[in-house]
């Protein structure tokens, strides 16, 4: 599929952005090329595939569930933060 000026236009309302005229022709090519590698794979036959597939033997590993230790990562944080209280940075109110 081909992303011509009116796809580029709806997109650009839809997502609220706006793309400099200098480089729209780089954006079309760009959506341009992915949508054709998403074609590429709606070729593939996936129909006897199970959905558990898994290229790996024994499927995913899976590490053990082990609580972790305390670190001062948090401690670190909000040590260089302007204002923190009981592990919450203080900000000013945005709402009345």
């Amino acid at each position: 599929m081909q992303i011509d000026d009116t796809v580029l236009a709806k997109l650009e309302k839809l997502s609220h952005l706006r793309i400099d005229e200098s480089k729209k022709e780089e954006v079309k090519a760009q959506l341009s090329g992915i949508l054709n590698y998403i074609d590429n794979l709606n070729e593939l036959d996936t129909d006897s595939l199970s959905s558990s597939f898994s290229t790996l033997d024994g499927g995913t590993p899976l590490r053990e569930d082990i609580p972790s230790q305390k670190n001062d990562i948090a401690e670190n944080l909000f040590n260089h933060a302007p204002k923190s209280a009981d592990d919450f940075f203080i900000v000013p109110a945005i709402i009345d």
